[in-house]
This record gives structure tokens, C-alpha cells and sequence, in this order.
């Protein structure tokens, strides 16, 4: 892959309302080490030398410094984030003070997303200027109408993913701008407020986001799966 200096914004927000555990989902245990430690760990292996930003809840911030000391955790800096996951990114890339080539945005609850998934979506990004990791959809769809709903064809779907991977220009460009509801990850962001149309790359099924206890379970069952690999 064509050297470049990435910069990494892993984003860890979230409360833990869904998961309905003490601790916020990106705290909690797998295999005996935090979820977000795990993802940290995960960039830094795939991406040596890159910068790596953790935006976390101002409420929390403390808690992490304290709370990672304990484990084996790859180096990084920690930001405040902000009221939606608009300001969070917006913060974190704002935090990027060195010079990077490519700007890599990363769920902080996505901790099985492998070294060469990560580095063929930043490979992408060189290439077309922006990637976001998909898979197709094997589920079934309807799209809600005003008169009940139809059916959606999902070959043309594609489940998205992260790490969503920009040159670093234009992510900070796109990311210059007051914060709209449209804005549901990085590549709408990127393509309401510029020109720019993103490129799709391979994602993976096992790089799963843990939002509720279910997903802990699956969890589980591919870092055994990984272990044994």
C-alpha cells in the first residue's frame, strides 16, 4: 500500500441505554478486555504509526483514563464529544493537529474489523479520495409508503459500515458546516455538503457494531472464533 500518514477518529459515545448494563456498551467486557480497547488496539496494529483520536462523553473522559490503565491499550489522545455524532467526529478531527494524509472514522463499538479490512479501505481511499466498507443484504425489505409499505429489492441495498476512510482535505471540508438531521454517518455528510461521491469496498460480517445484549452474545462467539483462527 502507497505510504501515507492516516489519522484515526475512533467515535465512543454511547450511553449504554440499549445494552442495559451498568457500564456503557463501549466499557464492556469481551474476553476479558473492553470493547473499546480492542478497537483502539485493532487500528494500531492494522495502521502503525497512525494518530489515533477517542472521543468519548465529557462525563467519561475520567472514568477511561482510570478504567484503560489496566489494560494493555495502544497509545492515544482523548477528546470531548459532543451533542450528536456530527460533533463528535467533528471534534475529533478537529483534534488531528499533525498532518495526515487520509482521515479513517471508526465506530468505537465495532472492535472485530480486521488489520486487512482496514488497510484495503484506506487503500481504497487513496485511490477514489473516500471508502466505506459495505456488505450486501441478506435480510428481506419493505419501504414504509403513505399507503402501508412495498416491497424493496435488495440487490441494489448495501449494509454500511466503518472505518469510513477520506482524504484528508476533504473529510475536514465536508465537516465544515452546521450540523443537519440528513447527516447519518460520514459519507452523507461528505456528500451533502460537497461534491464528492463515495466509494464502496468490501466490508466483513464480522465486523459487527454491539448496541444491545444480543449483540454481546455474537460478540462472544467471534472473538472465540478469532482466538481459535
Amino acid at each position: 500500500m502507497e505510504e501515507r500518514v492516516v489519522g484515526v477518529v475512533i467515535v465512543a459515545g454511547g450511553s449504554g441505554s440499549r445494552m442495559g448494563g451498568a457500564l456503557p456498551k463501549q466499557f464492556a467486557l469481551i474476553d476479558g478486555e473492553p470493547i473499546l480497547v480492542k478497537t483502539i488496539n485493532n487500528f494500531a496494529k492494522a495502521l502503525p504509526g497512525a494518530k489515533i483520536i477517542v472521543v468519548l462523553p465529557a462525563a467519561q473522559i475520567d472514568f477511561w483514563k482510570n478504567y484503560s490503565a489496566r489494560f494493555r491499550v495502544a497509545r492515544h489522545k482523548i477528546v470531548e464529544g459532543g451533542e450528536q455524532r456530527f460533533h463528535s467526529v467533528k471534534n475529533g478531527i478537529e483534534a488531528i493537529t499533525e498532518a495526515v494524509d487520509i482521515i479513517a472514522i471508526q465506530d468505537g463499538v465495532r472492535p472485530f474489523a480486521s488489520a486487512d479490512m482496514i488497510r484495503n479501505t484506506v487503500k481504497c481511499a487513496i485511490e477514489h479520495g473516500s471508502a466505506i466498507p459495505v456488505i450486501e443484504a441478506v435480510d428481506s425489505f419493505r419501504e414504509v409508503t403513505v399507503d402501508g409499505s412495498k416491497i424493496a429489492d435488495r440487490t441494489k441495498l448495501r449494509v454500511v459500515q466503518t472505518p469510513q476512510v477520506f482524504e484528508a482535505g476533504l473529510i475536514r471540508a465536508a465537516y465544515d458546516t452546521d450540523y443537519q438531521s440528513c447527516f447519518t454517518d460520514d459519507a452523507s455528510v461528505v456528500e451533502t455538503t460537497t461534491p464528492h461521491r463515495v466509494a464502496l469496498c468490501k466490508g466483513e460480517g464480522r465486523n459487527i457494531k454491539i448496541t444491545t445484549p444480543d449483540d454481546m452474545i455474537i460478540a462472544q462467539a467471534i472473538a472465540q472464533a478469532i482466538k481459535e483462527e
